[in-house]
């Protein structure tokens, strides 16, 4: 079986879609560079929060979206660059070997970079 390399890109440009739409709810484009997000507080007013409560619920919360952002923000990079390699004809081979991924692997996560036995080069190194 082939992969439809057009379908999995459709897929692909949804997917990006959506996690730049998730990564607006919790950050912003760095304006120094556009390929970095930063997390942005739920609280943008400037002047101090006066409750000692509310200040302390607003570094959860920022800390929360930092947290969030740094994971979706590995998935979109993930998925630009399995975009950028259907573009260059090298999408499906394995970052660590340069062997083949299983098209099984891929069709489960489209934005694959490795086989399995290789994932934790890649995460270790993201």
């Amino acid at each position: 079986m082939a992969l439809d390399l057009e379908k999995i890109k459709e897929e692909l440009e949804q997917d990006l879609a959506r996690l730049e739409k998730e990564l607006a709810t919790v950050g912003h484009k760095n304006p120094d560079n556009p390929n970095d997000w930063e997390p942005q507080p739920e609280y943008n007013d400037p002047t101090p929060l006066p409750d000692r409560n509310d200040a302390a619920d607003a570094i959860i919360d920022f800390e929360e979206n930092t947290a969030l952002l740094k994971d979706l923000e590995i998935q979109f990079n993930n998925v630009k660059r399995a975009l950028k390699k259907i573009e260059d004809g090298t999408y499906g081979i394995d970052e660590v070997d340069g062997e083949p991924i299983p098209e099984e692997r891929l069709l489960a996560n489209h934005s694959a970079r490795t086989k399995v036995e290789n994932s934790d080069a890649v995460e270790n190194n993201n």
